[in-house]
């Protein structure tokens, strides 16, 4: 589908944050594998969890949808061929759960998801004993459930999905798991797991997971910050714009966006804070003049899936503004340097592609553009944020938008 955005003269919404994706796909998967029945509410039914659902299902879980609640009751295992759509976050789950397990499975994707890289899931595993064969480093990926045993892991690139997939797989091995990161990454398996029931301990960047039995958890999924970045942005970036998001999740690990805009000088208040497994909080933000930043080591892992609406927002910020050492980007469901520079030079922005980052010399009026986001809903919202600030965007494939954010035009953009 092909969508035309105009550009916006004022910007003052307030939006129910949509469902954490993350959470809601570890809620559907680590439920499926518990002992009991538990009830997940607020659950995000993008494409993305209802492939994880689907999943669950092949698996012979019970999960009863009932608007945004699915009540799941666990079940063993059986062996399943699995298709986790464009959803890379089931798949090395699934990979790490179904690796010591009695069964053969097969993981499968869609085009997009079977040209990422799963070696940096599947060569620890295999280090743990876990019997493996991918396609060329990718999906499809059949698994023959063995007995594994522990291992001590140095993480070459910080990465939640590689260590989440990790400490599944110690739920069934024989010795503990330690993983050790290079820089902290969303710890939304940690929290889940622990309450849960599974044995986790925690250290100065580091978990350790031993053998472990779920039991069934109610869950209410808090609201998604990666959602929540378009409309913040997009009030950021128009005069006079303002925008309150609620319910939030706030996890420390995932709160990199608000960081950098502080830095940055915004105006942004949290209200209405609560805690449960995961923090949450309303959050306002209102336009005022903004200063350029830079984002590297560290931060990257705490907003990297936020790092192509902030470039967005970046040419609406006098001056230059610089992203390093976010080369994961290059191996999400784009090549997001690539794409997010692409997109943004479609709209007349001045912005450059580095090896592992870009740099978006802000400040210059945009013009009306034709953006391919290849088929990437991170790079369509973000294209869209910039043309609805500047002077309008035709996005092509836009509605690969709602493997994130289904409602994503009618709430943020108002088209």
């Amino acid at each position: 589908m092909v969508r035309s955005i105009s550009k916006l003269n004022g910007y003052d919404r307030v939006i129910n944050c949509m469902p954490d994706k993350s959470i809601s796909v570890r809620a559907v998967l680590f439920n499926a594998f518990a002992v009991g029945r538990a009830t997940v509410k607020n659950l995000l039914l993008s494409d993305d969890v209802l492939s994880a659902i689907a999943c669950a299902r092949a698996l012979c879980a019970s999960v009863e949808l009932d608007g945004d609640s699915a009540v799941i009751s666990g079940a063993p295992f059986g062996g399943a061929t699995l298709d986790c759509g464009n959803s890379g976050t089931t798949a090395r789950l699934l990979i790490g759960l179904l690796s010591g397990l009695n069964g053969k499975f097969t993981i499968t994707g869609d085009a997009s998801l079977s040209s990422r890289p799963m070696r940096r899931v599947t060569e620890p595993l295999a280090r743990m004993g876990a019997r493996l064969a991918d396609t060329d480093g990718r999906l499809p990926i059949a698994i023959t459930g063995s007995r594994l045993h522990g291992i001590d892991y140095d993480m070459p690139v910080a990465s939640a999905q590689v260590k989440s997939a990790l400490m599944l797989a110690a739920l069934n091995a024989s010795s503990p798991v330690t993983v050790r990161e290079p820089a902290p990454t969303r710890d939304h398996s940690e929290n889940m797991l622990a309450a849960m029931g599974a044995r986790v301990k925690r250290g100065d960047g580091t978990v350790t997971i031993e053998q472990s039995v779920l039991r069934s958890k109610d869950i209410t999924v808090p609201g998604d910050i990666s959602s929540a970045a378009y409309p913040i942005c997009l009030a950021l970036a128009v005069n006079g714009g303002k925008c309150t998001v609620k319910n939030v999740g706030i996890n420390p690990t995932r709160t990199g966006l608000i960081d950098v805009l502080r830095d940055c000088g915004a105006d942004i208040e949290f209200s209405n804070v609560t805690t449960d497994v995961e923090p949450s909080a309303d959050i306002t933000v209102r336009h005022g003049k903004l200063r350029p930043f830079a984002i590297d080591g560290a931060l990257v892992p705490r907003l990297i899936d936020e790092i192509p609406v902030l470039c967005a927002l970046a040419c609406f910020i006098d001056g230059v503004s610089v992203v390093r050492g976010a080369g994961e980007l290059r191996v999400k469901e784009t090549d997001r340097i690539a794409t997010t520079v692409a997109a943004l030079k479609a709209l007349g922005a001045d912005a450059e592609a580095t090896d592992d980052g870009m740099t978006i010399r802000g400040g210059k009026p945009l013009k009306f553009g034709e953006v391919d986001p290849k088929l990437d809903h991170r790079i369509a919202m973000s294209a869209a944020v910039a043309g609805a600030a500047g002077a309008g965007v035709t996005v092509l494939d836009a509605d690969c938008a709602s493997v994130r954010y289904p409602d994503f035009y009618c709430e943020v953009i108002g088209d």
